[in-house]
């Protein structure tokens, strides 16, 4: 069974897709941007991108039980590889426990422009 996560911590979907969905103990949070969830509108510059992005996801894994220590699993796609150390210094500071598993790859383009898109599992087990 599958439950669509929403939730108004986060920006509504630009698309055909979900926040997030709960499938068993199994959360999967839908890449975000760093959109501002009360503008709908990119914040400015690749660390508050980053910063946006994981509060966005801070916010939908919260609004499903869990916390940032529940996520498992990330994948960071940057517009430029060359922002990955800014990325990984914003990032790290979301964890306060071991951090999860991630890749991080340089994508061509991405939705609306941005600079840095972050999807993430987290197990609410």
């Amino acid at each position: 069974m599958k439950e669509i996560i929403k939730t108004a911590s986060a920006p509504a979907a630009v698309g055909a897709y979900s926040q997030a969905v709960r499938a068993g103990n199994f959360l999967f949070i839908s890449g975000q941007l760093g959109l501002d969830p009360d503008s709908g509108k990119l914040v400015e510059g690749v660390g508050p991108q980053v910063d946006r992005a994981m509060m966005n996801i801070r916010g939908i894994v919260e609004a499903s039980g869990g916390s940032m220590g529940s996520i498992v699993k990330m994948t960071v796609l940057l517009q430029s590889i060359d922002d990955f150390k800014t990325m990984n210094e914003i990032y790290s500071g979301y964890f306060s426990e071991d951090f999860p598993a991630r890749a991080a790859f340089q994508v061509a383009a991405l939705p609306l422009g941005g600079l840095v898109e972050i999807e993430a599992i987290a197990w609410l087990g």
